[in-house]
């Protein structure tokens, strides 16, 4: 291999439109030389979530100036590129044809290879990128759409060992806020008003603590907030924060079961390793400080590494595109034909059955 591989990411599969140049080194470090995200939370705040189409309109209006200032702060031109990746999916179907479709028109333009990048992979990947880790590991993959337990023992090679089967923990937050009119966007809003909240007030439930299977869910959750919220009605800014206090603890107890016993699955399934093992948690909700520290806490109990990639890299971010590119070529995968079509949903593990969502454009979870 080359003595490095340099690559030009592009994410636009949500609310945030992304370039990024990341070089990998022969010897396997990552390094961003440039990471450009631009937020569209006050197009969307007004709504209470993400509208689709505005969001693929402002896609359209940044993407090429993000290209642009990327390649700038990178101090790099496109014909420096070993190859264009770009998120193909999971995600908003509009947005991703834009991203998507600028990488082919990149590719083609500069004569490149393209790599159309599963969003969840980023995810999967990033704490190589930041902290080296070998494989195999376990990923914590927690977002407004997904909520996963995963097995990550290579590049392309991604086990299911856990997942919603109702709402993403990024959905319960979201619910959340809004019952307690709380802006947007909700998993920040509610861990504020967390912050001055007491969380033995209220009593909600656990979901699915003590069952041996690994999965999740928040949707009971979600309701018994609800009513609590409607028995304190009108709600005041107390009762708002204790509702918060409260919903978090329930969360972190139940994270705290759920993840234990994937770690103790972990360890019994890889028993003689020459490093210590890792749980990473990626994905939007990473960067709630409560769980991270929940997390940490489990992880410590357990003789698990706990590896939480900075806040700019759990949310969504095309360095994370980029390195799943390079991880990819590194790996001797070859590139995407500039045919290839975007994906609104796409499982990282494609052999687990779906437990929720599944359609003709196939699986949720």
């Amino acid at each position: 291999m080359a003595s490095f591989l340099r690559i030009l990411g592009i994410e636009t599969s949500c609310d945030e439109t992304a370039a990024s140049v990341v070089v990998r080194h022969a010897d396997g470090r990552g390094e961003i030389l440039a990471d450009v995200v631009l937020s569209q939370m006050d197009e969307h705040s007004a709504y209470g979530g993400v509208v689709p189409e505005i969001a693929a309109r402002a896609h359209v209006e940044a993407l090429d100036t993000l290209i642009v200032e990327a390649l700038a702060r990178s101090g790099t031109d496109l014909k420096d590129m070993d190859a264009i990746a770009a998120t193909a999916g999971p995600g908003l179907i509009g947005g991703l044809l834009v991203g998507l479709m600028t990488g082919k028109a990149i590719a083609r333009a500069a004569n490149k290879p393209l790599y159309a990048i599963n969003h969840l992979e980023g995810h999967a990947l990033t704490a190589r990128l930041t902290d080296g880790l070998v494989f195999p590991y376990l990923m914590l993959l927690v977002s407004g759409g997904h909520t996963q337990l995963v097995l990550v023992r290579g590049v392309g090679q991604y086990e299911r060992w856990g997942t919603t089967i109702d709402d993403a923990l990024g959905e319960a937050f979201d619910k959340t806020a809004k019952l307690l009119a709380l802006p947007y966007p909700g998993g920040p809003a509610v861990e504020k008003a967390a912050r001055s909240g007491d969380a033995k007030r209220f009593i909600f439930p656990r979901p699915l603590v003590g069952e041996k299977r690994l999965d999740f869910s928040f949707s009971g959750l979600k309701t018994a907030v609800r009513q609590a919220a409607e028995a304190a009605a009108p709600v005041s800014e107390q009762d708002i924060a204790d509702i918060c206090a409260s919903f978090q603890r329930a969360v972190s107890r139940t994270l705290d079961d759920r993840i234990g016993r994937g770690l103790q699955r972990f360890a019994e399934e890889f028993p003689i390793r020459d490093e210590k093992p890792a749980l990473v948690v990626a994905g939007g909700v990473a960067a709630n400080l409560e769980l991270r520290t929940c997390l940490q806490a489990l992880c410590d109990r357990h003789g698990f590494r706990f590896v939480a990639p900075p806040n700019a890299l759990c949310t969504d971010n095309a360095a994370m595109i980029a390195w799943a590119g390079l991880e990819r070529m590194a790996a001797g995968f070859g590139p995407d034909a500039l045919d290839v079509s975007p994906r609104s949903r796409w499982p990282l593990d494609m052999s687990a059955e779906a437990l929720i969502g599944s359609g003709k454009r196939g699986a949720k979870a």
